[in-house]
């Protein structure tokens, strides 16, 4: 009876769950600033990112705004049907995949390539100026530069034109001719968003030990082998991981500068994905066939996302899981 009374008695040991869970409510009080500050952003993906996610199910209906979400006929996977069976389907898939491919291949290396030289400057005031400058033209609205774009290439007053004729040339009609059109995005995207990319770039090069840079100087390693075996191994964790952010992006084009850009005559190259959703969706108000293309441009995104980033994984690069 003494037995049994003593074992009945003693105390219950906590179990390792009720220990961890009481460690994280006490961590969770002692941070509790901190998670108030985060709440607001954790709000925001909720309400726009999340939330609106269950407006998707209209790719699968026949949405009428008056019926609603769930009044609104089912009909699957028709409109995915109508779109890739269109005959439009080709041509929207291969311009947008060829410009931004085209992005990609071109305007990705030369932020990288912007930001060594720039890390190489020896006069600080120099470098400053150069950021500056380089980093600028990402303040500038889509709008004003395509703008600019009308006026420097101009068929009748712009520079570009003015200096063709000059040498003896005929004046082209850039923004009118579809072969002109994706080599006049291109640039200037690059042009615009080039800067503003460097900045990653050049953060990621400060992180790099200088003592590196002084071995490699003691050795005689001149700039060109420091860049080499140094710079670019340092920073190729964040051209890894934004690489991937690209390629998962590929299908992804902002439509605002296309659709500025978009003329008659040189819709064979710049009707995109994004554009005739636009055209489809707010212009025609055919609202499940437009969200059927988006969710289908969404899935593809995701699943080049995923492949790019297994890729990375088993060649032993920087992967965001």
């Amino acid at each position: 009876m003494s037995t049994e009374s003593s074992v009945k008695s003693r105390p219950r040991r906590p179990t390792r769950s009720s220990i961890d869970l009481h460690t994280r409510l006490r961590l969770l009080a002692r941070s509790w600033q901190l998670y108030v500050l985060l709440l607001p952003a954790v709000l925001y993906i909720l309400v726009f990112k999340y939330w609106p996610m269950y407006g998707a199910q209209i790719a699968f209906r026949n949405y009428n705004p008056s019926d609603g979400f769930a009044g609104s006929p089912w009909v699957g996977l028709e409109h995915f049907e109508r779109f890739v069976t269109s005959f439009q389907f080709e041509r929207l898939l291969v311009n947008t995949l060829t410009l931004n491919a085209l992005g990609l291949l071109i305007a990705f290396p030369v932020p990288i390539i912007l930001a060594l030289i720039v890390n190489q400057l020896q006069s600080e005031r120099f470098k400053k100026f150069t950021q500056t400058v380089l980093y600028s033209p990402s303040f500038i609205s889509v709008v004003v530069v395509v703008g600019m774009i009308h006026l420097l290439f101009s068929p009748r007053s712009g520079i570009v034109n003015n200096a063709i004729v000059t040498f003896g040339g005929d004046p082209i009609f850039f923004m009118g001719a579809p072969e002109w059109f994706r080599p006049l995005y291109i640039g200037s995207d690059i042009w615009q968003n080039a800067g503003f990319s460097m900045i990653v770039y050049l953060a990621a090069l400060t992180a790099i030990d200088p003592a590196l840079h002084e071995a490699a100087r003691v050795d005689g390693a001149n700039k060109w082998q420091r860049i080499r075996h140094i710079d670019i191994p340092g920073i190729m964790p964040v051209i890894t991981i934004l690489f991937i952010l690209a390629i998962g992006n590929l299908f992804n084009l902002g439509f605002e500068k296309v659709l500025i850009m978009q003329t008659d005559l040189n819709l064979p190259t710049s009707e995109v994905i994004q554009t005739y959703v636009y055209k489809a969706g707010l212009q025609q108000a055919q609202f499940s066939y437009s969200a059927a293309i988006g969710l289908f441009n969404s899935l593809i995104n995701l699943a080049l996302l995923m492949t790019f980033n297994w890729v990375a994984r088993r060649a032993g690069q920087s992967s965001l899981w």
